[in-house]
């Protein structure tokens, strides 16, 4: 590589590391608890659980009606938005109240008893360290504005990661993969840990990074969607209100359908009438699959809020087909413990890339900087003169884990 080439490379590695930097930080940081949401949750005692019932008990379910009107007698001034339950547990349902059907963060959660109708816990999904936790990582409490800004951050981690790839192999022409010079210089030293470490988590970081990217983006895909696919479904209904929650029938009766409409599959949450995930008119079922991969695509099954008869069941387009594939690989979700645990170590090993990224940064005007810069530029092929040095701030990436917050849906802001 030609070194006008390689000092081209080093300045678009060296601005775009800078910029993204203490936002990738920041993510990194935040991201590690919500690796481990759930189990954090359960040490904090926030998690619902299922009280035991024996025998048949254990096996009855209440009528979703009821379950609605209980949680919704705690909140009468409210709106019910969602309802939702756990994928591995349908004994409880979460019902999410908000004062009204448009998108907002004042909502109320209940979680319900699916197998008596009683009201279980009145989960504060709003608060604590996991909520702020949550929110930096995902709009800086800044709401799309917030999301699309640290979506802008995700993109100038990949070009970081792409140019530091390319200057990569130049840079070690005459080390040995893995080499860390600790006898020399600190500098060197750490220039050399920061280069192995971005290099090893490479892949890693790229996926989360892109992936996080694209999970920033989820407000608008939604919108697109219902623009683009849901405007012919809804052609009958043009000039027809908001249908109202007395006029409504059983929402019961609207899951009974669509799940005979669409078999083998699992509730993942239901939208009513006027919400971000429905239409003004229908109840929209998102449905999930049995197998690891198809429970975390959804199958959204349009039911007409008053007759309870199937309008639509579209196919999602590959754009949120991707958002949904993309968002369990992004926090770590497909294996279990152990991913979780891969997860966080890559983690931690991408904060010791930005970490000694900023150090190398800041100690660039130091007098040693000047030797262990010569000490660290490899030679020529050609015998001519050292090659430019490998930029010092690096490669970063994010390890998101989204918690369930309203616990509505994989697609929005405020689901798991």
């Amino acid at each position: 590589m030609k070194a006008k080439s390689i000092k081209t490379w080093t300045w678009v590695h060296k601005w775009s590391s800078l910029i993204c930097t203490a936002f990738m930080l920041l993510l990194c940081i935040t991201g590690l608890p919500l690796i481990f949401h759930h189990e954090i949750g359960h040490l904090l005692g926030t998690e619902v659980e299922a009280p035991p019932m024996a025998g048949p008990a254990d096996k009855q379910r209440v009528s979703l009606d009821e379950v609605i009107r209980n949680a919704h007698a705690l909140h009468p001034d409210r709106v019910v938005q969602f309802v939702s339950q756990d994928e591995e547990d349908d004994r409880v349902w979460f019902v999410t109240l908000t004062p009204t059907p448009a998108p907002t963060d004042d909502f109320k959660s209940v979680a319900v008893d699916a197998r008596n109708g009683q009201v279980l816990a009145t989960p504060k999904f709003d608060e604590g360290f996991m909520w702020i936790m949550f929110k930096l990582h995902v709009d800086l409490f800044a709401g799309l504005a917030g999301k699309l800004f640290l979506g802008f951050m995700g993109l100038l981690l990949l070009v970081a990661i792409v140019s530091g790839v390319v200057l990569y192999s130049p840079f070690m022409r005459k080390l040995e993969f893995g080499t860390v010079r600790r006898e020399r210089r600190p500098r060197l030293k750490w220039l050399d840990l920061h280069n192995l470490l971005g290099i090893v988590t490479l892949v890693w970081a790229f996926v989360v990074g892109a992936t996080g990217m694209i999970n920033t983006w989820a407000d608008l895909l939604i919108k697109y969607w219902q623009y683009d696919q849901l405007t012919h479904i809804l052609q009958p209904y043009q000039g027809q209100p908001l249908v109202a929650a007395a006029e409504r029938g059983s929402v019961q009766k609207s899951l009974d359908v669509a799940m005979a409409h669409a078999p083998n599959n699992k509730l993942s949450f239901i939208a009513f009438p006027g919400t971000a995930f429905s239409s003004p008119h229908h109840n929209t079922i998102f449905l999930r699959g049995n197998e690891p991969l198809t429970s975390k695509l959804l199958h959204p099954v349009l039911v007409d809020a008053k007759s309870n008869v199937v309008t639509a069941s579209p196919a999602l387009p590959w754009y949120l087909t991707a958002l949904l594939v993309s968002q369990p690989l992004h926090f770590g979700d497909y294996g279990g413990m152990p991913m979780q645990i891969l997860w966080a170590i890559l983690d931690i090993a991408t904060i010791i890339v930005l970490g000694s990224g900023l150090y190398l940064w800041l100690k660039r005007g130091d007098p040693t900087h000047v030797h262990a810069a010569k000490d660290a530029r490899p030679s020529r092929p050609d015998g001519g003169a050292p090659l430019p040095p490998f930029a010092d701030p690096g490669l970063a990436a994010s390890a998101l884990a989204k918690p369930e917050t309203a616990r509505t849906s994989s697609l929005g802001t405020s689901a798991s």
